[in-house]
């Protein structure tokens, strides 16, 4: 069985990755995708890479590898789709994340997400976000009717933090989408302390995938072969049971509705006292010089110490001396900052603030109000995976997902 339970029609959807950036999972999840591609309407293959370097040329040399596995493929099934009507998908998006406005200008890649957004269909279009939401924001500012057309599945998280103006602009301008934000559930996917020995993420390469064809040969490029394919809950979610309802078990997770999404807006800086959720839109706000930049120009640095190490990420003037960043802190920790920019006048500062887990948390004054279709990781004590919030709803399925993988990747050997 492919799927746990059937798909009443086979989605339209369309992916946005940016494959090719700094996380190659991508291009693991590009791999599963291709040797599923026959489960698909397929649309569009878009390159969003909110940071990093990625472009339309890694989905290209992915589909270039597909071509050469595809005759074993077509032993099993016949209606792989063909490897041209793949390329002619391939789309450039916008290289780098969206200014404070959350939009910028239109892409190749986001006036294709319009266009098929806009086709008359009795199905909407699924999106799926692997990366930045830098397209889908620049499609929907261009072609506001769109919204009505699309559904979203977003693995958020790191891509959150990446992309948070970009975010900022759709869950305020937009609630009425239907959106699913995946910020942690997707972990379970790469979840594996309780996982047989063959299914740990560093021994299924050795296990399954050792000289199976082209994609096999590839997919030991990233991470040595260790299994991480964290955007491909969205495909699994397609896969299995009616995707219109996201409350019901999935392999590709099961989530709740929440009617907010949380935002903290501070001036003048932070302390140790303040206090965000995890996946918080954090707004610090800035007083300086009056200075004569266009609104919305990149003018200052907030270098960010974390537990990964340093970050640096633009802030932006907003006019009358006001400058702007946003930053969405993926996990519990303390974040410690400081700001400054190569402008005479404007002082270095420094603050910190708490991340505590537990999304989307208590409700403040300054949080977007969200409307009846959006949904996201379930807050059950029981369905963390360690510090991952509702991460266990797709680790029960993990097992399942790589040995059903498995039998595909014994086509390729």
């Amino acid at each position: 069985m492919i799927a746990r339970q059937p798909v009443p029609v086979k989605p339209r959807i369309l992916i946005s990755t940016d494959i090719g950036g700094t996380d190659p999972d991508d291009n693991q999840s590009i791999a599963h995708f291709l040797m599923y591609c026959h489960l698909f309407t397929t649309e569009g293959l878009v390159s969003s890479p909110s940071f990093g370097e990625g472009s339309k040329q890694q989905l290209l040399d992915m589909i270039d590898l597909y071509e050469k596995d595809l005759p074993k493929l077509q032993q099993h099934v016949k209606n792989y789709v063909l490897p041209d009507d793949l390329r002619k998908l391939c789309k450039q998006g916008r290289k780098g994340a969206a200014p404070l406005k959350g939009y910028a200008a239109a892409t190749e890649g986001s006036d294709w997400i319009v266009s098929c957004a806009r086709k008359k269909s009795t199905q909407p279009l699924w999106v799926l976000v692997w990366g930045g939401l830098e397209d889908v924001a620049q499609a929907l500012h261009d072609a506001p009717d769109i919204q009505h057309n699309i559904r979203i599945y977003w693995i958020g998280g790191p891509n959150k933090k990446w992309s948070a103006n970009a975010y900022a602009y759709v869950v305020k301008h937009f609630p009425g989408l239907w959106f699913i934000e995946n910020n942690a559930s997707y972990y379970g996917l790469f979840s594996d302390t309780d996982a047989a020995d063959t299914l740990k993420k560093n021994k299924y390469y050795d296990a399954y995938i050792r000289g199976a064809g082209y994609l096999g040969k590839d997919f030991k490029k990233y991470y040595g072969g260790t299994v991480k394919m964290g955007d491909t809950p969205s495909l699994l979610y397609m896969m299995d049971g009616d995707p219109a309802n996201p409350l019901k078990e999935s392999w590709g997770g099961s989530f709740v509705q929440f009617k907010r999404s949380p935002r903290r807006v501070f001036y003048d800086g932070t302390s140790i006292a303040d206090t965000v959720a995890a996946y918080t839109v954090v707004e610090l706000h800035f007083k300086g010089p009056v200075v004569a930049l266009p609104e919305d120009s990149a003018c200052f640095t907030m270098a960010v110490q974390a537990k990964i190490g340093e970050q640096k990420w633009p802030g932006y003037y907003a006019g009358n001396g006001d400058y702007v960043v946003r930053y969405a802190p993926k996990q519990a920790e303390t974040v410690t900052y400081q700001v400054s920019a190569a402008i005479p006048g404007f002082a270095v500062q420094k603050g910190q603030f708490v991340v505590r887990s537990g999304w989307p948390g208590k409700p403040g004054p300054d949080d977007y109000v969200l409307g009846d279709n959006w949904y996201t990781d379930r807050p059950d004590s029981d369905l963390f995976y360690g510090i991952q919030q509702g991460a266990r709803t797709v680790s029960k399925w993990r097992e399942a997902v790589l040995l059903n993988w498995a039998k595909r990747w014994a086509w390729l050997q």
